[in-house]
């Protein structure tokens, strides 16, 4: 059986701010209005926070807009924008285990984890972006003539972010700290689900130094203020991640209103494939983790496990008895390594999808039910016999759910894989360098992992192929996406 641990009675951290920032203050919604955010392990409000809507997203423009144009950030050096953000970045390490704690209470994941990976790789972002703020160079070209050329990349000017709920910290660092590294100012929309150490993060901000109205919260609904900022005629730009269902709606609202630049980070499907030649047990652990990690709530999750047939009967049965290791329970427990699903409207649809794996024909190997009365806590689950017209095979989860596909060769399952809308990730485990580079070529996704999974670093691009959106995150291809590139031809 999978360990159970209680849930917490009480809230760890009592949150500092839970109101709007709009040029540099914290300011109540103009309507008025507050939302609930809800302590995942429990079910309860852990407090009311500002409801922002289109009248609010206008103010927080205008304000971004005043920055960029008028305002001190546009005649701020490049290296004192790296320095704003090297600041930041002590002030989150500063605060570490306020945010770690923050980020348990409001999205459910383990406080070990939130610290030494949330936090951590938050302050690695913002440092690794503050290191690019003067380095973000252009190009003499020598055409034909007696000119001088040169392209210069400029900021896009204001721009609109609205980031997720799975890792809210994080990926606020994944959209800020390369938008204001490029001179570029932001309105941002943080999940409803956990704006917590999104808003903590702002008072960071103001504390570190950065001029008035170049960072603007916004904790509101997707329908209201992040339709507002996809529509709004003087942002230059969206960067959103989220479903593929929404990423939709941004991207033709960006079309509708200013032809407004975009990326999106999206869904995904990813499989990861695990041929008989490989190290079993280390294989196990890596689709386990490619999995369950932050309670299977990832968007490039390796959900869809390929094993070849020869080893099919004992990857399953590995993989069964490590995920009845696995720990669930109350996040602030040492001892936990998986809280609860975010919210009930994700609890049940994780369940949902469990019920219709039974209901095609899936053989459910272990978990399959909640755990306990209290909270959105689910067993890790794995089904075996998965073929590949199931919903749980074809749909993306974000849930703790491993569904496990047999296959025979090569060809065959780079075929499989490829058969979804989506392209994130995917993995690949094997000895045999032909097999791994035969993979990583023929399966089109984003990111391809050779005998390991889940490796991000801020340094590498991130993003997806297909339906898993456009444009990337992360490193120098990150970084392009947040310039306009200007050619200069001047005669001699």
């Amino acid at each position: 059986m999978v360990s159970v641990l209680p849930t917490p009675v009480t809230n760890e951290i009592t949150p500092s701010v839970t109101k709007l920032l709009i040029n540099g203050r914290w300011v109540a919604s103009e309507s008025g209005k507050t939302f609930a955010t809800v302590n995942p392990s429990t079910g309860e409000e852990i407090c009311q926070v500002g409801e922002a809507d289109a009248a609010d997203v206008e103010k927080a423009v205008r304000a971004a807009r005043a920055a960029f144009d008028q305002g001190p950030w546009r005649k701020t050096n490049a290296s004192e924008r790296g320095r704003l953000l090297h600041c930041l970045a002590d002030l989150i390490e500063t605060h570490s285990d306020e945010l770690a704690r923050l980020e348990t209470l409001d999205n459910g994941k383990p406080l070990s984890i939130a610290k030494a990976v949330d936090v951590a790789k938050t302050v690695a972002c913002y440092r690794y972006f503050a290191g690019w703020a003067d380095k973000v160079q252009g190009k003499t070209i020598p055409i034909d003539g007696d000119f001088f050329c040169y392209t210069r990349h400029e900021p896009i000017g204001v721009v609109g972010q609205i980031i997720p709920w799975n890792y809210p910290m994080l990926m606020q660092a994944w959209k800020l700290a390369p938008a204001l590294a490029t001179g570029n100012t932001v309105v941002m929309k943080p999940a409803e689900q956990t704006p917590l150490s999104a808003l903590r993060i702002g008072e960071l901000i103001l504390e570190a130094g950065f001029p008035d109205g170049v960072v603007n919260l916004l904790p509101g609904f997707g329908p209201t203020a992040g339709a507002a900022i996809a529509h709004h005629m003087d942002v230059d730009k969206v960067a959103f991640t989220g479903s593929t269902e929404v990423g939709r709606l941004v991207m033709e609202a960006a079309a509708k209103s200013n032809l407004k630049r975009i990326t999106l980070e999206l869904g995904g499907k990813s499989p990861n494939i695990i041929f008989a030649d490989t190290d079993l047990d280390e294989a196990v652990e890596g689709a386990h983790m490619g999995v369950f990690v932050n309670q299977g709530q990832s968007c490039c999750a390796g959900s869809r496990v390929f094993v070849e047939e020869d080893i099919y009967d004992a990857f399953v049965e590995k993989s069964v008895a490590r995920a009845r290791k696995r720990v669930v329970g109350d996040p602030f427990d040492p001892r936990t390594n998986q809280g609860p699903q975010v919210d009930r409207t994700q609890f049940e649809r994780v369940m949902g999808y469990i019920e219709s794996g039974h209901r095609e024909g899936a053989a459910l190997a272990c978990g399959g039910d909640r755990v306990g009365e209290r909270g959105y806590f689910i067993q890790p689950t794995v089904f075996a016999n998965v073929q590949d017209e199931m919903q749980i095979a074809r749909e993306e989860i974000f849930g703790p759910v491993m569904s496990v596909i047999a296959f025979k060769n090569v060809e065959e399952v780079i075929t499989r894989a490829n058969r979804t809308k989506y392209g994130l990730a995917a993995g690949v485990w094997t000895r045999d360098i032909k097999k791994a580079h035969a993979i990583a070529n023929g399966v089109r996704a984003g990111t391809v992992w050779v005998n390991c999974y889940h490796v991000l670093d801020t340094r590498a691009p991130f993003g997806g192929f297909k339906q898993s959106g456009i444009g990337r995150e992360l490193g120098e291809y990150g970084l392009r996406e947040y310039t306009e590139v200007k050619t200069v031809t001047v005669k001699l």
